[in-house]
């Protein structure tokens, strides 16, 4: 089967695609996308978190053929023609990257929980992170960037104008 999917605002067309090869696979294996992890493959790391049509999944339970026409945001697309975008630069500056396996899952999450939520209080912070897994920070360092990283957003959004 014939797959066509935008991924971080890039259309891509992928042939022989398997009906039951899962959108990590194809993001790994045939777009060279491995920013994305593969850890688990049951949807309960979160290590694979990517956006579909703006919605947070985990890419390893989403069948290929469900992201056909669709669009597909993923930690490569993260940083933008300025530099990185600020939940990596929280992350880097709190030290809550170490080994890095768990790293995009969970700056997909956090930017997920920014977007919809600028100024989220602790309870919002651990309950958006939940579906993530790290065996190396002990979460701090994590709770902490998300809460640097939405001080820094909220600094940088204009107030609207009356």
């Amino acid at each position: 089967m014939r797959l066509t999917l935008t991924v971080n605002g890039e259309r891509h067309d992928v042939d022989g695609v398997a009906g039951t090869e899962s959108l990590l696979s194809v993001l790994r294996q045939r777009l060279g996308l491995s920013g994305t992890k593969n850890a688990c493959e049951q949807g309960q790391c979160g290590s694979c978190s990517v956006h579909l049509d703006g919605v947070l999944v985990c890419a390893c339970l989403v069948p290929a053929p469900q992201a056909h026409g669709r669009s597909v945001g993923t930690v490569e697309g993260l940083a933008g023609e300025d530099g990185p975008h600020p939940v990596q630069e929280a992350f880097l500056a709190c030290g809550a990257v170490q080994c890095g396996f768990c790293t995009p899952g969970m700056l997909k999450a956090a930017e997920d929980l920014l977007r919809r939520c600028p100024d989220p209080g602790e309870a919002e912070i651990k309950d958006a992170l939940a579906g993530n897994l790290c065996r190396c920070t002990g979460y701090r360092h994590v709770l902490d960037a998300v809460r640097l990283a939405a001080a820094r957003t909220r600094t940088l959004t204009p107030e609207p104008r009356p």
